[in-house]
């Protein structure tokens, strides 16, 4: 197996490729790593030949699935890329790079503008102070609008966006604007765009604003340092022109991100190890690979690293870097490098790995990820698969935090929730492909809610007498609604002992029983407060299941007092479609109880929607979406919130549960 070694730590530089789909990011990884000599010839997406898109199901279906990383030295400066999913639905693969990196990279395609993906990045990588640059790929596209595009970007993103480079000869070369105080572009003008730039660098140091105001200009080659700070801080926003097709504008961006990119924390090998575990693979045959990249310290191989605030170190066997499928092993690891290790257990995304136990206290700072509401029930096709299966959806969901697995003990369902049909579809295929493990799937049942909307109080006696000993317990309780998305609050107001003091646990317990079950159509009660103020015991029969019993009935009794309502989740839709179709998308979003807050132009005849509507609602809604728009939409689900369901709706879902309960 190979091994590298690493240059000096300050020429570190980490870097992810994040945007919409068919921005065309993997071309573009090919076309850096080929200009800086790492492969031999760029590989192609559609012979499959790609460095990153090294995954069977990525060469069938000719797009990213995951994230995956490459490196490459240039100008003496060791580069980690990483190239990442386009698809909405794999968004968690992209928030996780950028936890990784230094600078993010927004690919947008010329042809179309700016997508969904590429704004929801650049919020994300703002939120994370990351150094931004916005790379336009497919310059030399026909019919594309570079003026116009950039006019959206600025319009968009801010005027801190502006060309560092300008396309010339028809979109076949760059130009650049920075050092170039003058020349010949296909648009705008490079002189007018080197103004722009340097006065953007200069004001974030005074003496070179003083220095511009009284000399009319600024040698670019003084402004090293202020351009640093003003990538760095976002006063500027570097936007790049390429064609990883034809190679325009390739070398000259593998030297703007020699430049771009500055190290955060205290990159010293000297300190303490502190890094973070942003990714995980699991494969059948490979096992687990662990990927991080280091912020503080020096990794190598038999470094003893704790994982969070566990106890117990694990020894550093074999120390990798990855080059698409390959593993190359690597002697250390410095602050800036992302590396990986294989097979340790207990590893798990997002954990902090570090070398010394004072440390077990750090974490990081949780990123918001999108939550996943598209679900569906699964069930192996062969009895008695079902702890395989449920384990190989262990695997798949710990690569990938935008999927979750529960059993839904309510249905005695096993539900598998991700970002969409595109998210969960690739999820199935990876089972059945690479652990060969067949599901049957149907939709499962709608999360619903209940919970009450006015204070009531509820009262029960269970006593029990059966020739031996027997039980008694009586409660008394009161319950009130609670603001949505509160939860749930027991209190104990008991006085002069009416309920014994080692009894209240058991009368809480019943409640719970009750939360978990559901009063009025079998779903879980939420956002109540409910309080226990009186009751009665028997000094020889009082025992804990008949507190529990007392308290699930009188906690029943008090919600069927209290105007209790079912509550639906409704979700945030974000629909990219033709123009033309939008007539019918919005149509149909309000036949189906959702509300349309508005819309979005892009380039190329196209136009986004956004809009919330009942997740109840979109049951085969990509089908619908289709025959509205050719095959051409798609979407994306958010959580937003949950309402109270029509009455109509509420009576049947009562009425469907009275017959199970009768049964």
């Amino acid at each position: 197996m190979p091994t590298v070694t690493h240059p000096d730590i300050a020429r570190i530089r980490s870097v992810a490729l994040v945007g919409q789909t068919a921005a065309g990011k993997t071309s573009l990884v090919e076309a850096l790593l080929w200009k800086a000599g790492a492969i031999g010839a760029p590989g192609s997406l559609e012979r499959g030949t790609t460095v990153s898109d090294f995954d069977p199901m990525e060469r069938r279906v000719q797009h990213s699935l995951n994230a995956s990383l490459m490196h490459f030295t240039h100008r003496e400066a060791s580069v980690h890329m990483i190239d990442t999913p386009g698809y909405a639905d794999f968004i968690g693969q992209s928030m996780t790079a950028l936890e990784a990196v230094d600078t993010a990279a927004i690919v947008i395609n010329a042809q179309v503008g700016i997508e969904m993906m590429a704004s929801r990045m650049m919020e994300w990588a703002a939120k994370r102070n990351l150094c931004r640059m916005i790379i336009v790929n497919k310059i030399d596209a026909q019919g594309v609008d570079l003026p116009g595009l950039v006019a959206e970007i600025q319009t968009a993103f801010g005027k801190e966006c502006l060309p560092l480079n300008l396309p010339a000869a028809q979109g076949t070369q760059v130009v650049d604007c920075f050092f170039n105080p003058s020349g010949e572009a296909d648009f705008s003008s490079v002189e007018t765009a080197h103004r722009a730039l340097v006065e953007q660098v200069v004001e974030v140091d005074p003496e070179f604003v003083e220095r511009y105001l009284n000399d009319g200009d600024v040698d670019p080659r003084e402004l090293h340092a202020p351009l640093e700070q003003a990538l760095r801080e976002g006063h500027l926003i570097p936007i790049c022109f390429v064609s990883a097709r034809n190679g325009a504008g390739v070398a000259e961006l593998l030297d703007v991100g020699a430049d771009a990119k500055e190290l955060h924390a205290e990159p010293d090998p000297g300190k303490h190890v502190i890094a973070h575990m942003f990714k995980v693979t699991v494969e059948p045959y490979v096992g687990k690979m662990e990927i991080f990249s280091i912020h503080q310290g020096t990794v190598t191989k038999d470094s003893l690293l704790y994982i969070g605030d566990g106890r117990k170190p694990f020894k550093v066997g074999h120390l990798f870097m990855l080059q698409g499928k390959e593993h190359v092993e690597i002697v250390r690891g410095v602050p800036g490098d992302i590396c990986a290790v294989a097979k340790i257990d207990e590893m798990h995304f997002d954990a902090v790995l570090h070398d010394a136990a004072e440390d077990d206290h750090l974490h990081l700072k949780p990123l918001e990820f999108p939550v996943p509401v598209h679900g569906l029930a699964i069930e192996p096709k062969r009895r008695g698969d079902e702890q395989r299966m449920w384990e190989i959806l262990q695997k798949l969901v710990d690569e990938d935090p935008c999927l979750k697995v529960e059993h839904v003990a309510t249905t005695n369902e096993t539900v598998v929730y991700g970002l969409g049909e595109l998210h969960l579809r690739t999820l199935l295929d990876r089972m059945n492909d690479t652990y060969k493990c067949e599901v049957n799937t149907r939709p499962p049942r709608i999360a619903y809610r209940e919970t009450v909307t006015a204070p009531a109080e509820g009262h029960h006696r269970h006593k029990k007498q059966s020739g031996g000993a027997g039980q008694f317990g009586e409660v008394y309780l009161r319950i009130e609604p609670l603001p949505r998305g509160t939860g749930f609050e027991f209190v104990d107001q008991v006085k002069g002992g009416t309920i014994p003091t080692q009894f209240i646990p058991a009368v809480e317990k019943g409640v719970r029983q009750v939360l978990d079950t559901g009063v009025i159509a079998g779903y879980p009660v939420k956002d109540v407060r409910v309080v226990v103020y009186d009751g009665k015991s028997h000094s020889v029969d009082s025992k804990d299941i008949a507190f529990a019993t007392a308290g699930r009935k009188a906690f029943i009794d008090a919600v069927l007092k209290a105007k209790p309502i079912v509550l639906e989740p409704i979700v945030k839709v974000q629909i990219t479609a033709p123009e033309q179709a939008m007539g019918d998308i919005t149509g149909d979003l309000s036949s189906k109880r959702g509300q349309v807050n508005g819309t979005h132009a892009l380039q190329a005849g196209s136009m986004t929607v956004s809009g919330q509507v009942p997740l109840s609602e979109l049951s085969g809604y990509q089908a619908r979406l289709n025959g509205m728009t050719g095959g051409q939409g798609r979407y994306t689900l958010e959580l937003s919130h949950y309402d109270p369901v029509p009455p109509s709706v509420q009576q049947q879902l009562m009425g469907q549960f009275k017959v199970k309960d009768e049964d």
